[in-house]
């Protein structure tokens, strides 16, 4: 009963205690961070292998086994590898034990891709090495749409203009969009003009091997001044690509790219499907990598996407 009565004795100060006690809740109210998904510590390394036409059975025998093999050889700590084979693609998994150091295990999981690289198909690219944990799931989804744009421009939008602007949230990844296609320039061959010209596909391909380089150019110094060379070894455009020569017949003709072939803006062949409305759409997804304020984070990023200009033949159906 003491504290009574002293409370009693001296109100005054126990009054500007009660107002310290509540200013200091709000405050901690306004400024501790919010998130819905709790930070679980899983160390996990997931790799990605792409090759583009190989057959799922083609990347588990050639990319997927090699890999797995080299993994139990240089990375410690391995509780157990998981991988899965698709067309075009390889996903190797490792389950570190609880408590391993996660940024060690990446370390050792790039240095073994690279070396295990040499013994891959040629024309292999190194993987994609992240880490992956349990929070790691889809906080926000992105739908795009557009008239009269066709998928390969959809996700050509999303991948290089609205992804890069959604990347800038702390704690956040966006992958890859879904849906789509993946935009490519296609050389369609006319075999009769080819075998009428006494030509293979080997020499188209040699020909455009040969005359689209990235070469540097340099400098040339006329007079006092000192002039920027630029060369034309990579074509820009689809009608410098079609205008490449071949070779040349004995009665002094050329042949070039446009008579045997047909180049245009073509795609790989799609994996993934994406329609929220009647026309075909790209969808992209952010991933939550650490723990961050997502309400107040997600929000201005939902009011930047709807008031934006980024794009404008582009529609955002839904976020």
């Amino acid at each position: 009963m003491w504290i009574v009565a002293l409370a009693l004795r001296r109100p005054y100060t126990f009054t500007v205690f009660a107002i310290l006690i509540l200013i200091g809740g709000l405050v901690s109210i306004v400024r501790t961070q919010k998130d819905i998904f709790p930070a679980i510590n899983i160390p996990v390394v997931s790799v990605l292998w792409n090759f583009s036409g190989m057959s799922p059975e083609g990347m588990e025998s050639h990319v997927t086994s090699l890999f797995e093999r080299g993994l139990t050889t240089t990375v410690d700590n391995i509780e157990h590898i998981e991988s899965q084979s698709l067309y075009g693609i390889a996903i190797v998994k490792v389950f570190l034990h609880p408590g391993s150091s996660l940024a060690s295990g990446v370390a050792q999981v790039t240095s073994i891709a690279q070396a295990a690289l040499r013994q891959m198909p040629v024309g292999m690219t190194p993987p994609l090495v992240i880490s992956y944990t349990a929070t790691n799931v889809p906080v926000v989804r992105v739908g795009l749409s557009g008239q009269d744009l066709s998928e390969q421009q959809l996700n050509d939008l999303s991948l290089n203009f609205i992804r890069t602007q959604l990347i800038t949230v702390p704690g956040a990844a966006v992958p890859y969009p879904y849906g789509g296609k993946q935009m490519y320039v296609s050389v369609d061959l006319n075999y009769q003009r080819l075998q009428a010209l006494n030509m293979t596909p080997t020499d188209v391909v040699n020909a455009i091997s040969g005359q689209n380089l990235i070469l540097p150019s340099g400098t040339i110094k006329i007079g006092l001044f000192e002039y920027q060379v630029d060369m034309n070894a990579s074509p820009s455009t689809i009608e410098e690509l079609n205008a490449i020569p071949i070779k040349s017949v004995p009665n002094g003709t050329t042949i070039y790219l446009r008579d045997v072939a047909n180049l245009r803006n073509g795609f790989i062949r799609p994996t993934l499907f994406v329609s929220m409305v009647p026309e075909p759409q790209c969808s992209m997804s952010k991933r939550s990598v650490q723990p961050l304020r997502w309400t107040s984070s997600m929000g201005s990023k939902r009011n930047y996407l709807n008031s934006s200009k980024l794009c404008p033949p582009v529609r955002k159906n839904s976020i």
